[in-house]
């Protein structure tokens, strides 16, 4: 196992959903073009663009090699935001005169939602908001049902970043495709952490962020097909046309090549991760919920990632449950919506109730999580849900056995 950065000790990382450190080996790959090699990778009448285009173009090479894709279909951009962004309104705007309609799903990433409501908002997509069942999940058959005649695109998620349930992207993607329709897929969550091959999930484009995968962030790419079909977007971003002319602006190299050396690792080490997480994962929720009573799993207890899991700790606070364990970092929802006080969109769409949703804490383990770590991280979990549920009369009349939805409140 690479070493892990260097972290603060008192505290425990667990919440790699919302970034991950940056590898090691991603920073010693990185560093000659944070110093010598600044060249700007679209100046080619010197030595230093042409170190620079070709560091880009090796990185290009190691980001189409982890998604089955060809080199020449990676777009490299500023992370996944700008990829969904790119993907959804520059088809849209691309396919407008053969209809407007977009497929998507209410448990989206905020990215993807927000880039919907901006086109519907402004007359220039009809969205179908396609609801998911207590497992957080869509199936192939809402999918087909909600096509029609004027449907450009399809865009659901690969796995879900605060539950980690695992969409059926490649039979969704086969439907799309007989449709003649255009699939995207924001597979942030998803890459590296699942099987995925562009061809053999039906994709027609997917968003990723470095991030997310132990390198920098600020950089990401959109893998954009370009034989059947062939997919063109209006750009989003304008001037230079870089980037096929898709996405203009002078390229991160230093970050590009954090990109790249962050995907060939994760080719390479994949199994080796996969069991990592897996075990880690197992052994923090087994320890959680072999411990404490009225807890319960959000989200699809198979069609989940390794990494994750999500659980609602009934008769607690869930703000005095975040204070109770400082020392750990976890989330209560998306790093991307954590400034609200809002429960998450996410579980309400589960049917979750607010008081559960509020106690609900998303924990996800990491390349550089140790057993140790999870034994006191559960440990305190426990003991501080133990604490708060002491001090509840509402967990005290559920342990008498009290139906507490019978109980008339309002009786004196």
């Amino acid at each position: 196992m690479t070493s892990a950065p260097s972290t603060n000790n008192k505290h425990i990382y667990l919440d790699y959903n919302a970034t991950t450190p940056l590898d090691p080996r991603v920073l010693d790959a990185m560093m000659p073009y944070l110093r010598e090699n600044f060249g700007n990778a679209a100046s080619r009448s010197h030595s230093f663009g042409w170190a620079a285009e070709e560091a880009v173009k090796i990185a290009r090479q190691q980001v189409a090699d982890l998604l089955g894709a060809s080199d020449k279909e990676i777009i490299f951009t500023s992370g996944a935001t700008e990829s969904d962004n790119l993907a959804i309104k520059g088809a849209v705007e691309m396919l407008a005169k053969k209809g407007k309609h977009i497929i998507t799903c209410v448990t989206e990433h905020k990215a993807v939602l927000d880039s919907c409501k901006y086109l519907e908002t402004n007359g220039l997509a009809d969205v179908t908001w396609l609801e998911v069942g207590k497992n957080g999940l869509v199936t192939p058959e809402q999918v087909a049902e909600a096509i029609r005649d004027d449907t450009v695109l399809i865009t659901i998620m690969m796995a879900n970043n605060e539950i980690g349930s695992i969409h059926p992207i490649k039979e969704i993607g086969a439907i799309a495709h007989e449709k003649g329709i255009w699939f995207h897929t924001d597979a942030t969550q998803g890459i590296a952490k699942l099987p995925f091959d562009v061809n053999d999930l039906n994709v027609d484009m997917a968003s990723m962020s470095a991030h997310k995968i132990y390198g920098p962030k600020g950089v990401g790419a959109l893998y954009v097909r370009r034989r059947k079909p062939r997919v063109r977007l209006s750009p989003q971003m304008h001037g230079g046309g870089h980037e096929r002319g898709m996405r203009s602006g002078t390229l991160n190299v230093p970050g590009i090549v954090g990109l790249g050396a962050a995907c060939k690792i994760a080719k390479d080490d994949f199994d080796k991760d996969q069991a990592h997480y897996k075990a880690l994962r197992d052994r923090l929720e087994q320890k959680i919920r072999g411990a404490l009573d009225h807890v319960e799993l959000n989200g699809d207890d198979e069609q989940r990632l390794v990494t994750t899991f999500n659980i609602s700790f009934a008769y607690v606070e869930g703000e005095s449950l975040i204070m109770g364990i400082p020392e750990i970092a976890v989330s209560s929802g998306s790093a991307c919506t954590s400034a609200s006080l809002e429960p998450s969109y996410v579980l309400r769409a589960l049917g979750v109730g607010d008081d559960l949703a509020h106690s609900s804490i998303r924990f996800s383990v990491g390349r550089f999580t140790t057993e140790a770590e999870v034994d006191a991280a559960a440990d305190t979990v426990i003991k501080t849900v133990r604490k708060l549920r002491d001090m509840s009369p509402l967990y005290e009349m559920a342990q008498e056995g009290i139906d507490l939805s019978s109980v008339n409140w309002d009786a004196h």
